[in-house]
């Protein structure tokens, strides 16, 4: 049955493209919606190209039609802008000073004149708990959602021996993705690559910088970060698990001992204050230090395990910290890139890093989905969670699930209890 889906603008914000997402269905953009956009477009980063997006994909419907009366999309559906000015309508315990408000109040409007079910979408949850208060029936944006339950581990537990003939058909497992693992009954550990269960290339007793896997967890992360055949690492657990002190000593190793890459790149998203890093004052450097001393951190660890001056961080030209924002339009050959705390970033913004990877780069997403600092991202929404599902069935993309903390006794107890 076709509805109606009035459109708030952080959906527009996190997916340009959402507006051909609707199937055969009315899409409405309240006309408050387009003068968010309007502000927004002069933003700095994600934001405010995001933005400028949707600006041109609307002009270009403008095109075909009337935006007031509507215009047909491809897919089906109808885009209208809707304009009202009458605020007689408007409930008194909402103000006509607040956008939000007067997005309910326009979708309260079609509600009331409209044969057709009429639901608000939003990536904002207060807005979606108003617009259930005041009777409307409102909904996350979901075409870029994944189930929490279905995110996969990257490996599983076997009973049995493992088959002589490395086929897991032998031994009644059919339903492998490439790149998975299988913990044996004798505590062996195989990846299932090109048809054929594969033993470790890793050891307990391998050395990257100075540091080795302290369980089959980061055995399994080395294995898949040190095999060049696989272009995406993506490494998902909670603080203390080691996801980013392995993707860092891996890449040092492969870069520096060996040679296999050109450059280091490790980037954060910048957002634990909801700003842009343009906004706040200072240097590049002086600006990024806050998001990258995490990364610091690490590097002078490894740096002291194998020896090396901690000074030569700072002018080391085989290593480059950065911010996010930085990677949009650039293509990035023979580099060994990580990006740290994937997981706030969104499923538009991961596809735009990794289309950026150039010939003979790795890149390898790193991140916690329990710990989620942008408002309209969850566990089942963000880019890190999207990444690991659309590739999961692909040869030249690898995953592994970490949970076992190894930062400290104290932090492991703190992430379980706390």
């Amino acid at each position: 049955m076709i509805k109606n889906y009035v459109i708030d603008t952080n959906v527009l914000i996190h997916d340009p493209n959402s507006i051909y997402a609707f199937e055969d269905n009315n899409l409405i953009i309240p006309l408050p919606v387009i003068e968010e956009i309007d502000k927004l477009k002069s933003r700095p980063g994600e934001i405010g190209r995001n933005a400028r997006q949707v600006s041109r994909e609307l002009d270009m419907l403008r095109q075909k039609g009337k935006l007031f009366k509507g215009v047909h999309l491809e897919n089906g559906g109808t885009l209208k802008v809707e304009v009202t000015e009458d605020r007689r309508e408007m409930p008194h315990f909402l103000s006509d000073r607040v956008t939000d408000d007067w997005i309910l109040l326009y979708t309260l409007q079609i509600a009331k004149r409209s044969s057709l079910k009429t639901v608000i979408v939003s990536k904002d949850i207060n807005m979606r708990i108003k617009a259930d208060a005041i009777g409307l029936e409102a909904q996350d944006y979901l075409t870029d959602r994944t189930s929490e339950n279905n995110i996969l581990v990257g490996y599983r537990k076997s009973e049995k021996m493992p088959p002589e003939d490395g086929d897991p058909k032998s031994i009644g497992i059919n339903d492998l993705v490439e790149n998975e693992f299988v913990e044996f009954k004798d505590s062996r550990i195989f990846r299932y690559k090109n048809g054929k269960l594969i033993p470790l290339q890793v050891g307990v007793d391998t050395q990257i910088w100075g540091i080795h896997a302290l369980n089959p967890e980061q055995l399994m992360a080395l294995d898949l970060l040190l095999d060049d055949d696989v272009a995406l690492v993506t490494l998902l657990g909670p603080a203390g698990t080691g996801k980013t002190l392995l993707a860092l000593a891996v890449a040092l190793y492969l870069t520096v001992d060996e040679k296999k890459y050109k450059k280091v790149t490790v980037t954060r998203p910048v957002i634990p204050m909801g700003k842009d890093i343009g906004y706040l004052p200072g240097s590049e450097e002086e600006k990024m230090r806050p998001w990258v001393q995490p990364i610091r951190d690490n590097l002078e660890f490894l740096f002291d395990n194998v020896g090396k001056s901690t000074s030569k961080i700072e002018n080391a030209k085989f290593l480059q910290v950065e911010a996010l924002s930085y990677t949009r339009g650039r293509s990035i050959p023979h580099q060994f890139i990580i990006v740290d705390e994937a997981q706030n970033i969104t499923p538009h913004e991961v596809k735009t890093i990794i289309t950026r990877v150039g010939i003979k780069t790795k890149i390898v997403l790193t991140g916690d989905i329990s710990q989620i600092d942008s408002p309209y991202l969850d566990a089942a929404s963000n880019g890190l969670t999207y990444a690991v599902m659309k590739f999961s069935a692909h040869k030249i993309a690898g995953h592994v699930k970490l949970s076992q903390g190894v930062r400290s006794e104290l932090a492991t107890l703190a992430s379980q209890i706390l």
